[in-house]
């Protein structure tokens, strides 16, 4: 399970969106589940994502935040010798973090 524990840790301060970010974007390959926005049936480059923090509220347990992920989608060449091409997508998570124990859910 991912903990987000520098996010948690920043909760209510002036820093929390930045570090929500800065987290997300630090994140291990393969952790976020942007395979399933996958919209053209290539395998997803999480080496060099960007995060936006589009909405945060408080539900109690959890901090749950709406976050835009851009990335690269890598499509195989064709049977005729073509490099394989990367096209720019997007998808929008919601990230749940618990409150007590920081573990983090993504949600698309």
């Amino acid at each position: 399970m991912t903990k987000l524990s520098k996010t948690l840790n920043s909760w209510g301060s002036t820093t929390f969106r930045q570090t929500l970010k800065q987290e997300l974007e630090n994140l291990e390959s393969g952790v976020l589940p942007l395979y399933q926005a996958t919209q053209l049936g290539g395998q997803v480059d999480d080496s060099n994502i960007s995060v936006l923090v589009n909405s945060v509220s408080d539900n109690a347990p959890q901090i749950q935040a709406k976050v835009g992920i851009f990335f690269h989608e890598i499509m195989g060449g064709c049977s005729c010798g073509d490099e394989p091409r990367s096209e720019n997508s997007y998808c929008e998570l919601l990230v749940s973090i618990n409150k007590d124990t920081a573990e983090t859910k993504f949600i698309i």
